[in-house]
């Protein structure tokens, strides 16, 4: 690789999208992001982005916002919606839209960040919504799969993260609830944005799940106990039937539809929780010559609790 990179970012604002524009920049990337938010996020405010507005629905944009990138790092994403089909209309029509401006850019190369949900998409919205992403990317770039990286990064934690946050908080008390009891991955939010920044300033092809040696698999109740243990709580896990947990999951989707508001946990997400295995296999992951991790489950629970508790968030 010779010469500055020009990597063109979408999703910026949000919990991955920030933390990547931060590492492709420490990478020595010149970014572009875009972004219907303003101000810029706060990881990234005093760093030197261009800001492009607009949305990966529109594919004049898209192609706008392509022109002239070296890569596109595609880490918009709906994690929530009211309706199903709004999942569609981001996650799988957008990324066809950006796919295809991509494409058409003369050796401009697509890094798309899908989901390890996209593994079972019978499980929910989302995660149907995530694989057709994938195939709508490998759809357009048929004749050049040279230029498109697939990531599928597993959970993630660290700072920023809002949706996480909960389960810092649940571990406080006395009691706290153990939803599902199969086997996750777990992976620090800024190994993943160093990841994915080396995958956009390099020739990398192909799809990959994100992980590496050291990464931790835990179950269920092992990982609420980490992060009893990072808050310094010591409270007593009690396992949720699955019955309870899909009832759940269904009233808090109804909840959000009826105040117009749209919740992380619904009944897709309970069936997310209760599937047994989100754990990565090696012959998923990224090479390791690419990348190899350098945060571990201690560390980065314990500076995510730090700077939970900086920012005035737990």
């Amino acid at each position: 690789m010779t010469g500055r990179r020009w990597v063109a970012v979408t999703g910026a604002s949000g919990f991955l999208g920030a933390h990547i524009t931060a590492a492709l920049i420490a990478a020595g990337a010149s970014v572009r992001v875009l972004s219907h938010h303003r101000p810029p996020h706060p990881l990234w405010q005093h760093l030197p982005v261009d800001f492009f507005p607009g949305s990966v629905t529109d594919p004049e944009t898209c192609r706008r916002f392509a022109a002239g990138a070296d890569a596109v790092v595609h880490a918009a994403g709906l994690i929530k919606a009211l309706r199903d089909t709004a999942f569609s209309e981001v996650n799988a029509q957008g990324t066809a839209a950006l796919a295809k401006a991509v494409r058409n850019t003369a050796d401009c190369r697509l890094v798309l960040i899908s989901s390890l949900a996209a593994k079972a998409p019978q499980l929910s919205a989302y995660a149907a919504s995530k694989l057709a992403g994938e195939q709508a990317a490998q759809a357009a770039f048929a004749g050049s799969p040279g230029r498109l990286a697939i990531l599928r990064p597993p959970a993630l934690y660290g700072p920023w993260d809002r949706e996480g946050l909960v389960m810092f908080r649940a571990v406080r008390g006395r009691v706290a609830p153990v939803l599902g009891s199969g086997r996750i991955t777990l992976m620090h939010v800024e190994d993943t944005a160093r990841a994915i920044a080396q995958v956009a300033m390099q020739s990398v092809a192909g799809r990959f799940a994100l992980a590496g040696p050291g990464l931790a698999t835990l179950t269920t109740r092992e990982l609420m106990k980490a992060v009893a243990k990072a808050v310094g709580g010591n409270p007593w896990l009690i396992p949720v039937p699955a019955p309870a947990v899909l009832a759940a999951g269904r009233l808090s989707g109804w909840w959000g539809r009826w105040r117009g508001r749209a919740e992380i946990f619904n009944a897709g997400k309970a069936r997310e929780l209760l599937h047994p295995d989100w754990s990565v296999a090696a012959d998923e992951v990224l090479p390791s010559t690419v990348f190899q991790p350098a945060i571990n489950l201690q560390q980065g629970l314990r500076g995510t609790v730090e700077w939970y508790r900086a920012a005035g968030w737990l």
